[in-house]
């Protein structure tokens, strides 16, 4: 293979020494791609390929211009790939050029994604007790948020759950997990994020140790107390070396360190998050989920803190009650918080903007948007002192947290400095106003003195000359020229020197026009240079006060969240709860927070405490049993982030967890079956949950056999109350269930009212789901009615029902459909003892044997009524010789037919099968 030499060799060159999976190598005015890695920019990107020569072979190669890198990175980083940045440089031998950042998922700062964008971090240890113990870390590169964690004697539900809570973009798992597939596959499985396989070395004990001390400080490591938990700390180190060799350049806006302990947050996995469609539907969709419908805020970094207080809600008693009592102050003072929001609309995201500064890509637009924003403290500051009920909140004190005096200096800074509007690159001058410095301010004017002459020249030599059609102009090819149409050219002065002749005009230069264009590029390169110096000293001051940013930034993003909730609450009713420690459950009047917003809701109560425990709810399918049990979930939610709850009153006992199981994903090209899900979803909640937990099951068993279902939803709740003992709303169709109620102490039953009595034989029924809670067992399934009203054809309906009507009364089922028996029918028994269907071709031995119901055959004669014993001898015979080969095919699969092993769905479809053979037959 030829090695290629000069750009493409130095291309080559660098990419070796990176292991990011894409190089943007900068040549002048664009970023050019070679090889493989053109091939698939143009690929991803819709780039046009050309191609390049080297040492007699050619390369494909594609570029973008160097001010439209961003977008196309960002593009690129988004399909996942890590993407190396390879900058130019002037030296005394030419050009050199080094990579000097790689953008990667976890650390793209130039995201248009409003939404926290998470790094993270996990290692795993090993305990001597023979647990594990997992350490966390994360960090939003674009706000410099970090955070860490320790999860002691954990498994890797627990970790999986903790890092699901984040949503990181990228993952760093440490050297023990590196090798364990089963980990990660579950983290692909849940997670978007990319896995990335950072330096082993940075994860070691004393590395990250130093690295960590290094970033913070020894004193803060040890007063926010994981000086002593190695494991966090190896994977705080990792995080932190990531983004140090990735060269985003960041760093510097992480400053403070948050280390949160396991009894913090409230437990939300993966699997409850989707099932509560907290940030997205189950669809994928983000209109219809809880954050859509109660996000009203006006800001990028109100509506990424919102977001975060629903993954992750508190256990904190105190600060749900001041997040409370803010929302409860902001609902009460209608015009000083929409006058709050009008002003917040104006603002930008400091705490992004802060992270730019410190990277070094922030321009003039973002500095005078941070100037802008600061401006903003004063006034909502302003608006929350000027108003009784507010500046009596906890709202006074939450704005305590931001600096307003160094914001309001900082602000003035920035607005001194920086014209209204300045242009959008920092290298081409017109930044700064007259008067911010004294040195510029004269490269300035003579710049501007000399532009002055040369946009007066054309009126000077017109009149001087006498030429009408002159005029001057500039271009890279001939700098400044004086341009004279061609029916003029006569009339030149001998001092014009012609450098090119045109279609209809010549262009000409002069000895004092070439000076005064040395002049105006020697100043205008001195401005530029100057106000690019002064501009990157003004940044470097921004940096430097990252802190203040996103305090600032931070505080006005809570002001955001909480007037949203107050907003929500407002204007659909909903009321404060009260936050309290130990199991009650109390709700009057509760709504489904989502639901209501586009369905007239019929409100139900709910109590749950120490000595009712374990709710057993049942009802007819479509009647809301699983609304009613979101609604509980999502209520409790609602109370732990601090917000009010759709209900008339509400007492909610803090949880430790919220646990569901609703419904199950096929996933069967993972390998899983829909029943697999199920249970793995179930051993995940009785491994998980605790005593202050809450569990939501919507059906257990139903997807096995029954006697199977049956048994298993009756073992976890028996597991569930007698050892777990969390509060627990169940979902379920087997009415065998509802037996516990009267037999376990903190077992209730509830169940959906019906009014009307459901379709039977000889009625067509009425009935009407009320939608509203009652204490005691539902007395009966209503599946056959919500098949009507489902739109199943009404013979199958009917059949249904007849079929159900003898099943309860223990009688034979007609197999319909046999033409050789003049239309006649074939019964068939459920045998309850054995689970099973008995066809007519049970032999005599067989009914002396102990059956007590034989399948018959019967050609219509009333006196051989269903259920009855076929006529014996000859008759009788002649009747079980006509049945034809279809029939007999149908009574085979009957007998062959184990109900035990047969899912009632499965089953219900069969027998519509069967029917469906007989009668064409």
């Amino acid at each position: 293979m030829t090695e290629a030499t000069g750009i493409v060799g130095e291309f080559l060159t660098l990419k070796e020494g990176t292991d990011a999976d894409l190089l943007a190598m900068q040549c002048g005015d664009f970023y050019e791609f070679f090889d493989e890695d053109a091939e698939i920019v143009a690929d991803e990107l819709d780039l046009k390929v050309s191609q390049k020569s080297s040492h007699g072979s050619s390369y494909p190669m594609a570029g973008v211009p160097v001010d439209d890198l961003t977008p196309y990175v960002s593009a690129l980083v988004e399909r996942g790939y890590r993407v190396a940045i390879a900058d130019q440089h002037e030296t005394e031998n030419g050009h050199a050029r080094e990579i000097t950042r790689v953008v990667t998922p976890g650390t793209h700062l130039e995201t248009g994604d409003e939404s926290a964008q998470y790094l993270a971090a996990v290692v795993r240890e090993a305990s001597r007790d023979g647990g594990d113990t997992y350490g966390i870390a994360a960090t939003d590169v674009t706000t410099g948020q970090f955070q860490v964690t320790q999860l002691d004697d954990a498994d890797a539900g627990e970790a999986l759950t903790e890092l699901y809570t984040f949503g990181p973009a990228e993952i760093l798992p440490g050297p023990e997990l590196r090798n364990d597939d089963e980990f990660l596959d579950r983290l692909r499985e849940r997670t978007d994020a990319a896995l990335t396989l950072h330096d082993s070395a940075s994860f070691e004990p004393g590395r990250a140790s130093h690295t960590v001390r290094e970033q913070f400080g020894s004193e803060t490591v040890d007063s926010v107390g994981i000086g002593d938990q190695n494991v966090a700390v190896r994977a705080a180190g990792a995080v932190l070396s990531y983004v140090e060799d990735t060269g985003v350049g960041t760093l510097a806006a992480v400053t403070r360190l948050q280390a949160y302990g396991e009894r913090d947050h409230v437990d939300l996995d993966a699997t409850t998050q989707r099932n509560l469609e907290l940030t997205e539907t189950m669809q994928g969709d983000s209109s219809g989920s809880l954050f859509d419908t109660i996000d009203h805020t006006v800001t990028a970094a109100g509506g990424r803190l919102l977001q975060q207080w629903l993954q992750r809600p508190r256990r904190n008693q105190a600060e749900l009650q001041r997040r409370q009592s803010c929302v409860a102050a902001l609902s009460e003072a209608a015009m000083a918080r929409e006058r709050i929001r009008e002003t917040l609309s104006d603002a930008y995201d400091l705490e992004r903007l802060a992270a730019r500064a410190t990277s070094g890509s922030a321009d003039a637009r973002d500095l005078r948007a941070v100037q802008e924003t600061l401006a903003l403290l004063g006034q909502v500051a302003d608006a929350v002192t000027e108003t009784e009920r507010l500046a009596e909140s906890p709202l006074a004190d939450a704005l305590d947290g931001a600096d307003r005096e160094a914001a309001d200096s900082l602000a003035a800074e920035l607005d001194s400095a920086l014209v209204a509007d300045p242009p959008g690159t920092v290298r081409q001058g017109g930044l700064f106003k007259r008067g911010y410095d004294g040195d510029l301010d004269e490269i300035i004017d003579e710049h501007e003195a000399a532009l002055e002459w040369l946009e007066t020249l054309p009126d000077r030599e017109k009149e001087r000359t006498g030429i009408t059609h002159l005029s001057v102009d500039r271009n890279k090819t001939d700098g400044y020229y004086i341009q004279v149409g061609k029916s003029e050219t006569d009339a030149v002065p001998d001092k014009y020197q012609h450098i090119k002749t045109l279609k209809n005009s010549k262009r000409y230069t002069t000895p004092e026009l070439d000076e005064k264009e040395r002049d105006v590029l020697r100043l205008e390169e001195r401005r530029h240079d100057m106000e690019y110096e002064r501009f990157q000293e003004l940044r470097e001051r921004v940096a430097q006060r990252a802190t203040l940013l996103q305090d600032v930034g931070r505080t006005l993003a809570e002001l955001d969240a909480f007037a949203s909730l107050a907003v929500h609450a407002v204007e659909n009713d909903w009321t404060r709860p009260a936050v309290v420690d130990g199991n009650e459950l109390s709700i009057e009047a509760g709504r489904h927070p989502v639901v209501e917003q586009t369905t007239e809701f019929v409100p139900n109560d709910l109590y749950m405490d120490d000595d009712r425990q374990f709710l057993i709810v049942t009802g007819p399918n479509m009647s809301g049993k699983s609304t009613y049990m979101r609604q509980a979930a999502l209520i409790t939610l609602l109370a732990q982030v601090g917000s009010f709850v759709p209900a008339r009153s509400a007492t909610v006992g803090l949880v430790d967890g919220i646990f569901t199981r609703v419904g199950a994903l096929d996933e069967l090209a993972q390998g899983r079956s829909t029943f697999m899900v199920e249970m793995q979803e179930l051993s995940n909640i009785l491994h998980s949950a605790t005593d202050e937990s809450l569990v939501i099951l919507d059906e257990v068993g139903r997807g096995t056999a029954t006697f199977d279902g049956i048994s298993i939803a009756w073992a976890a709740t028996e597991y569930i109350v007698n050892s777990i003992q969390s509060k627990t709303l169940f979902a379920t169709h087997y009415h065998e269930l509802t037996a516990l109620g009267e037999e376990l102490p903190t077992v209730e039953n509830v169940h959906v009212a019906v009014d009307g009595e459901p379709r039977s034989a000889g009625s067509d029924g009425d009935v009407t789901f009320l939608r509203t809670v009652r204490d005691g067992p539902s007395d009966r399934s209503y599946g056959v009615h919500v098949a009507d009203l489902a739109g199943v054809p009404e013979p199958v309906v009917d059949r249904s029902q007849a079929v159900l009507d003898r099943l309860r009364d223990d009688k034979a089922i007609e197999i319909r459909g046999s033409e050789q028996n003049d239309g006649g029918t074939t019964q068939a028994v459920f045998d309850l003892d054995s689970g099973q269907f008995r066809d007519g071709a049970v032999q005599s031995g067989d009914a002396a044997a102990g059956s007590t119901a034989e399948p018959v055959a019967t050609d219509g004669d009333p006196e051989h009524a269903p259920g009855e014993a076929a006529a014996e001898g000859p008759e009788g015979d002649e009747r079980a010789a006509s049945l034809d080969s279809e029939t007999e095919a149908v009574l085979s699969e009957l007998t062959e037919l184990d109900v035990n092993e047969t899912p009632p769905v499965e089953l219900m479809a069969k027998v519509q099968e069967w029917q469906a053979e007989l009668d064409d037959e």
